[in-house]
C-alpha cells in the first residue's frame, strides 16, 4: 500500500512537472516579440509618397519628423522593443501624411495665386481693349 501511494504521488508530480513545462513553453512562445513589419513598411511607403510629392520643398519639417520616427522605430525593433517600434512607426505614418497634406495645400495655394494673376491679366487686357474702342 505504501508503494502504491508513492507511485501515485510520483505520477502526479511527474504530470504536474510536465504541465508546468508545457505551460512555460507556451508562455515563452506567446511572448516572443513579433516585429512590427507591417507598420514599418507602411511608414516607409508613406515617407516615399511624401518625398515623391515634393514634401521636402513644402513640408520639410514634417517629413524630417517622419524620418526621425522611422529611424527610431527601426532601432527599437532591432533592440526587440516591438511595442515601442510599432508606436513609432505609426507616428512616422502620421507625420508623413501630415507632410503630404501640407504639400497638397501649398501646391493648391500656388495654383490659386497663379489663377488669380491670370484673371487679373485678363481683366487688365479687357480694360485696355475697352479703352481703345
Amino acid at each position: 500500500m505504501n508503494n502504491v501511494m508513492i507511485r501515485r504521488v510520483a505520477e502526479r508530480a511527474g504530470l504536474f512537472i510536465m504541465l508546468m513545462f508545457a505551460t512555460l513553453t507556451l508562455v515563452a512562445c506567446a511572448s516572443a516579440p513579433v516585429p512590427p513589419t507591417e507598420s514599418l513598411n507602411m511608414a516607409r511607403e508613406a515617407i516615399t509618397n511624401a518625398e515623391q510629392a515634393e514634401a521636402r520643398r513644402y513640408a520639410g519639417a514634417e517629413l524630417e519628423e517622419a524620418n526621425r520616427h522611422l529611424d527610431a522605430a527601426t532601432k527599437a525593433a532591432a533592440a526587440e522593443r516591438m511595442t515601442e517600434a510599432d508606436r513609432l512607426a505609426k507616428q512616422a505614418v502620421v507625420a508623413a501624411e501630415l507632410a503630404m497634406a501640407r504639400t497638397e495645400a501649398a501646391k493648391a495655394t500656388e495654383i490659386n495665386r497663379e489663377m488669380g494673376r491670370g484673371a487679373e491679366a485678363l481683366d487688365e487686357e479687357m480694360r485696355r481693349q475697352g479703352d481703345q474702342q
